[in-house]
């Protein structure tokens, strides 16, 4: 199971959805967690300035970095945005 740690900027973007939207990501992030390997459901980006990988949720994107530090592993939430905005920050 990895430790999901939100950033301010992605508690931003969260606090900005519509509570419906907000609610449906933060389960899709949760169950994204207890997977054994959360990185088959999540994409390699090109451009790791605004982050390493990221989860297609509907029309909007997770960006995230991962931490493995031995047994620890944290999945740390960069950026929540709609699919039209995320890429151009």
């Amino acid at each position: 199971m990895y430790k999901v740690i939100y950033l301010q900027k992605a508690s931003d973007d969260l606090d900005r959805l519509e509570p419906q939207t907000a609610q449906t990501i933060l389960k899709k992030i949760h169950y994204y967690s207890l997977q054994e390997s959360p990185l088959i459901y999540a994409k390699r980006l090109t451009e790791p300035a605004i982050g390493q990988y990221r989860f297609r949720i509907g029309d909007y994107r997770a960006i995230f970095d991962v931490d493995k530090r031995g047994r620890i592993q944290i999945l740390m939430i960069l950026r929540i945005k709609h699919r039209k905005d995320i890429y151009g920050l």
